[in-house]
């Protein structure tokens, strides 16, 4: 995946998280279910970019970045 690639997935994911957090009358369960997913999703994504990044600007291949597993990066919050 190339940072456009990744960005495009953030747009569409965003897209997603927006029309579920803007419906009226609350959320069913797998819709919450659902938004969960989307913020572990998203917080993957944007870590990916940051270190595709981060090795581009250091000149290393940012091809050798990979995709950490949720745990991890929502261990970042704490």
């Amino acid at each position: 995946m190339d940072n456009e690639e990744i960005l495009d997935d953030i747009g569409a994911l965003v897209e997603e998280e927006r029309a579920l957090r803007q419906r009226t009358g609350g959320l069913l369960p797998e819709e919450r279910t659902r938004l969960a997913e989307l913020e572990v999703r998203l917080d993957q994504c944007w870590d990916l970019l940051r270190q595709r990044r981060a090795k581009a600007e250091f000149g290393e291949d940012p091809d050798t970045a990979a995709l950490r597993p949720a745990s991890e990066v929502e261990a970042y919050r704490n």
